[in-house]
């Protein structure tokens, strides 16, 4: 049976988390836009928050995507994970691990980020339908 449900259950943390980043990173785009989010950056004093905004919103969207489709998992959770330890860092640290502005979903984000990075995206996953994953064929039914 846990083997059975394992694709569903990792094509479900994909999705969720990835949802969770592409509409973080869209806001950087849409609701905030670059300006307001570069200005936001400067104020917790991100360095080159000129660059570093829209390189976060772009990062939020393919990691994303990438972690939704099942491509690129460990690359996508490894900077996604870096991408919310800079937030911890920069913004969250302060304000402790619970309550108003704490750390605990920034944390919960990087980790599963890492988990899903890295125990592979399942049979669902465009790696695995693609053959990319440990060198393996595509299978034929």
């Amino acid at each position: 049976m846990v083997d059975q449900a394992r694709p569903v259950v990792l094509l479900l943390a994909r999705i969720a988390v990835g949802v969770i980043f592409l509409v973080h990173g869209y806001q950087k785009f849409a609701t905030m836009g670059i300006a307001g989010t570069t200005k936001f950056f400067e104020s917790v004093g991100i360095p080159l928050a000129g660059l570093a905004a829209p390189a976060v919103a772009v990062l939020e969207i393919a990691g994303g995507l990438a972690l939704i489709l099942g491509v690129a998992l460990p690359v996508a959770g490894a900077l996604l994970a870096l991408d919310m330890i800079g937030a911890i860092v920069f913004v969250h640290g302060a304000n402790g691990l619970a309550g108003e502005g704490g750390y605990e979903f920034v944390l919960a984000l990087a980790a599963a980020s890492l988990a899903v990075g890295f125990t592979g995206g399942g049979a669902f996953a465009l790696d695995r339908v693609l053959g990319r994953r440990r060198g393996t064929a595509p299978a034929i039914a």
